[in-house]
């Protein structure tokens, strides 16, 4: 924002056009063109802080993301004082409130964590209080046995050896009846815990605006396959002229389109089939199979997932054309995920170098 106040003095509230006619003015010769271009790089810098906001915390960064993408989209529709005055405070005060929110997240969560290791301590030492009254309690009766042995009145050790019994028994009912009770509160309390977590975890492995496998997530699973020695090819699936949609549409049709194409990837693949996104409009399919039987894929999702789509927007549907780009790549032996990922993706521009009309036939 810093970079654009050097333009305020020039605006009086007239549109983009007018400041950049009077532009001509400011000190630096070419101020006519800096003007739009520094407001492009500011709206595209909102965008990519958003973006990253998913990357930092899953759970809360989709709110920034979309609020910082409708501040991109007005200050680049008007250009006013009042509006980048507007958008600076809008900025740093969805910043502020994001990273307050994150704070008390990640806090929160630690909190969790902190509270699952005190209950297993706490557990771990009811347990050695247990065990510590029950050993006193055995350690009574066998001093008592003995004393019995030394006895020579038969009634009186027939006494005292059925009372030892007695007592011993309670002594081990009551340990097994509280290590029981230990152990049923213990895994109450743990498995209340592993719900948070694996929730916690399906957060953070997928992605919030398609509902498909995130990046890491898919590496990750990429390489345990690697690791495991299993046969697989990796498809880079990219939408073609997706940034015309954003700049014709906004970016909210864009994210509903993206939405959609997900749906339809998932659709046209099988349940075994592992489906992220890389980001932006670029998704990945790893399929455990070899080439054969992934070109044959390939043929399927680009007739299943090309065509027309109807895209809410404005309060009304808009038809969008969609198209895609393939690449595919299959796993070599020692080949590590980075090589197999670039193999794949040179593939894909190779095909949007090359772009055919796709065919929509089989699609819905």
């Amino acid at each position: 924002m810093i970079s654009l106040k050097r333009y305020l003095d020039a605006i009086d509230g007239d549109p983009l056009e007018q400041i950049a006619d009077r532009a001509e003015t400011l000190a630096a010769p070419d101020a006519k063109e800096l003007l739009p271009a520094a407001i492009s790089a500011y709206c595209s810098a909102l965008q990519e802080t958003g973006k990253y906001s998913l990357d930092a915390c899953p759970a809360l960064g989709e709110g920034l993301k979309h609020a910082l993408q409708k501040l991109s989209e007005k200050l680049s529709r008007t250009v006013t004082r009042e509006a980048v005055e507007g958008a600076e405070r809008s900025v740093q005060e969805q910043l502020q409130d994001w990273g307050r929110r994150t704070a008390k997240h990640y806090l929160q969560k630690t909190g969790e964590v902190k509270e699952l290791l005190l209950v297993l301590a706490r557990t771990a030492e009811s347990v050695g209080e247990r065990d510590q009254r029950c050993a006193q309690q055995l350690n009574e009766v066998t001093a008592r046995l003995n004393q019995i042995a030394k006895l020579d009145d038969l009634t009186v050790i027939r006494a005292s050896i059925v009372r030892s019994a007695t007592e011993l028994k309670c002594s081990i009912d009551r340990m097994a009846a509280e290590g029981k009770t230990a152990i049923d509160q213990l895994r109450v309390e743990v498995s209340a815990y592993q719900t948070k977590l694996e929730a916690a975890e399906e957060i953070a492995s997928s992605d919030s605006l398609t509902g498909l496998r995130s990046r890491l997530c898919v590496e990750h699973q990429i390489e345990r396959r690697i690791e495991a020695g299993t046969p697989l090819c990796v498809i880079i699936v990219d939408i073609n002229g997706f940034k015309l949609v954003n700049d014709e549409h906004g970016h909210l049709v864009g994210d509903e389109l993206l939405k959609q194409f997900a749906t339809e990837l998932r659709s046209a693949s099988r349940a075994t089939d592992l489906i992220g996104r890389l980001g932006g409009d670029e998704f990945i399919i790893v399929r455990d199979c070899d080439l054969p039987e992934a070109k044959a894929q390939i043929d399927r999702l680009r007739a299943w997932v090309c065509g027309n789509y109807m895209v809410e927007g404005n309060g009304q549907p808009i038809k969008v054309r969609v198209d895609a780009s393939f690449g595919l790549a299959k796993h070599k032996p020692e080949e590590p995920l980075k090589s197999l990922i670039d193999r794949a993706d040179t593939e894909m521009y190779l095909d949007k170098a090359v772009f055919r009309a796709p065919e929509t036939g089989s699609r819905r």
